[in-house]
């Protein structure tokens, strides 16, 4: 069997699902394109239709974050959806979260004082699951997002650990009431 050369624009497989192929592309051409114009600022999700804004990689329980996080989205997404953020980890399966909601505005949802009261386990980060309520709904997710501590980012303990050693050290000889000679 022989295809012609001209199909005048149809496609000799018109049931094959890598039709639609140039669509998909085009979507990635412009979550590409966004990323682009906003370097540093946004980080890709599990749904190609979401970015959102990047997390620290470590914060304090119960602290406000450094900027308000936000869901952008790529597609078309109503004014006044609503949209929910939950976090978890194979610990922590449902972490509590304070300001957990917002509304779709200009397809951002903006996130003014989300705080992560639950926390993330040590050396464990959470993983954010950022449900859209559209219809049909939508779920995106962010992996390894942020790690929540009592404390806080810190130091690491071999740092601090050898400084308390070397200050023992030079404090011996006052403890036992030595002269240096």
């Amino acid at each position: 069997m022989h295809l012609p050369l001209d199909l005048n624009g149809s496609s000799p497989f018109p049931d094959s699902p890598l039709n639609g192929m140039s669509d998909i592309l085009m979507g990635e051409k412009t979550l590409s394109s966004v990323l682009n114009d906003h370097p540093g600022e946004l980080v890709r999700t599990g749904s190609p239709n979401f970015v959102c804004s990047v997390l620290p990689s470590h914060w304090r329980s119960n602290k406000s974050l450094p900027v308000a996080f936000k869901v952008v989205a790529l597609g078309e997404v109503k004014d006044g959806t609503k949209v929910t953020i939950t976090a978890g980890n194979d610990d922590n399966y449902l972490a509590e979260l304070k300001n957990h909601t917002a509304v779709m505005k200009n397809q951002v949802a903006k996130f003014n004082d989300l705080r992560f009261v639950g926390r993330s386990g040590r050396g464990k980060s959470f993983n954010l699951t950022i449900c859209i309520a559209s219809f049909p709904a939508q779920v995106a997710t962010y992996q390894k997002a942020i790690k929540v501590t009592v404390d806080g980012p810190r130091e690491a303990r071999s740092k601090t650990s050898m400084y308390h050693h070397l200050l023992a050290l030079c404090m011996l000889p006052i403890y036992f009431d030595c002269k240096i000679i």
